[in-house]
């Protein structure tokens, strides 16, 4: 089993991106910034983490979308912002769909999601720091097994205390 930590809008923040970080260090296996850091790709905070784009950040340092495979499952990674998700998630689940994805990880809402539809799971994990819905800020992380994903859970960044109504089985 492999844990995915889920990261997304932390906007500068990179105390409270460290001390997430740190938490799961030795519980994940891989971890997932799904865009508006705000940092340099240089910036030791993103050390071994796996980060796109997001609307705001600027320069040429990260990829607008990537592909990664973990434990056999094709993961697809975004912002959303270029996939218009606050207002559908059709777009996503299409390019998902291109890309052969079995998990897509995406941010630009700051809202909390974990949903599965024809066959690919979806997870916005909220905002480290400008949290909408809820009210909390929060992250997630994914258990993926040699059968594929298992489920998603999140958690609220200044506890660590994982937000079991969240919780989506897969």
């Amino acid at each position: 089993m492999k844990n995915i930590l889920i990261i997304s809008d932390t906007h500068g923040d990179r105390t409270e991106l460290a001390k997430v970080i740190a938490r799961h260090a030795n519980d994940t296996e891989a971890i997932i910034h799904c865009g508006d850091s705000e940092l340099e790709g240089t910036d030791e905070v993103l050390k071994g983490v796996n980060i796109v784009k997001g609307n705001c950040d600027f320069g040429t340092d990260f990829s607008e979308e990537t592909l990664l495979e973990i434990e056999g499952q094709r993961v697809f990674v975004t912002h959303g912002h270029l996939h218009n998700v606050k207002m559908t998630h059709l777009n996503l689940l299409y390019r998902a769909e291109e890309s052969g994805a079995d998990l897509v990880c995406f941010g630009h809402s700051h809202s909390v999601a974990a949903f599965h539809e024809r066959g690919v799971v979806f997870v916005n994990p909220g905002s480290l720091l400008l949290p909408r819905q809820p009210r909390e800020a929060t992250y997630a992380i994914c258990r993926l097994t040699e059968k594929g994903i298992e489920d998603v859970r999140f958690f609220e960044r200044d506890s660590g205390e994982e937000m079991t109504s969240l919780r989506l089985e897969v």
